[in-house]
């Protein structure tokens, strides 16, 4: 987070409180809030997508909060007569005819004049991974390493079944916004990226892979990739923050187990 703009937003919240604005004033003051922390205050930022998403969310909650009832309804209806109708709002009511217009003819002149770039370097979305990592403070080696719930597949089933279960539970409430329901990469955030997310069901992705690269691309996430893969503008997060190795683990299982798909079997390193 960007401490300054979330600071600086929450202080103008209750400095408001001080000078007890009218109601109309009060939701433009949240919906303005909200965007700028969603826009500035999130490092790195959001998608534009996302926070387009999350303010139509908002602007759907504000109007129906104040339409809830006739006496707020009543309220915002005499605020926006008189800040239509009286003098002492003219400079703020020209303001925003002026503003508003140039506000929008000018992003829509800088997304038209916007020289396209090519990328710095040839990006490579399988870039070869470190031969170690570290997760939590512990040292993994990526080149031995192996998913050692892999043997239960056929070792014992009933355990094997509950950590294809963990996996479930871990696809379904972390990964499924952006790679989609059925892992084709088309979740609902998807066309917010760049790239957009994998597609497990295209036998070219973690079917060419070995369960120890999906842990590091999993682990480490859009931040880990190394200079081959960049211009990234990924949201994919750094999910050792908040997973367990073990649950990063049962999700690799249930990523191949619902794709049907293998992985890339094991080389033997010297």
């Amino acid at each position: 987070m960007n401490p300054w703009i979330v600071f600086g937003v929450l202080l103008a919240w209750i400095g408001m409180r001080f000078l007890r604005p009218n109601i109309l004033a009060w939701l433009a003051a949240w919906w303005i809030g909200c965007f700028l922390i969603l826009k500035f205050g999130i490092v790195p930022p959001l998608p534009a997508s996302i926070v387009g998403l999350f303010m139509a969310i908002l602007s759907g909650a504000l109007v129906l909060y104040g339409t809830a009832d006739g006496e707020k309804l009543t309220a915002i209806r005499t605020s926006a007569t008189a800040f239509l109708t009286e003098r002492r709002y003219s400079p703020f009511l020209w303001g925003a005819f002026i503003l508003i217009p140039l506000a929008a003819g000018f992003m829509a002149f800088r997304n038209a004049t916007r020289e396209v770039q090519p990328p710095a370097v040839g990006r490579t979305i399988h870039p070869a991974p470190p031969s170690e990592i570290t997760f939590r403070g512990k040292k993994i080696d990526l080149l031995k390493v192996s998913n050692p719930y892999r043997s239960l597949e056929k070792g014992d089933k009933q355990a094997y079944a509950a950590h294809l279960e963990s996996g479930r539970e871990v696809y379904y409430r972390n990964c499924i916004f952006c790679h989609g329901d059925d892992m084709r990469g088309d979740g609902q955030y998807a066309h917010g990226f760049d790239p957009r997310p994998a597609n497990f069901d295209d036998p070219n992705t973690i079917a060419m892979l070995q369960e120890s690269y999906l842990f590091w691309r999993i682990a480490k996430g859009a931040p880990g990739l190394p200079d081959e893969s960049t211009p990234w503008a990924s949201a994919m997060p750094e999910w050792e923050t908040r997973l367990s190795e073990e649950q990063i683990w049962d999700v690799i299982l249930f990523l191949y187990a619902f794709t049907g798909l293998k992985p890339r079997a094991q080389e033997h390193v010297e």
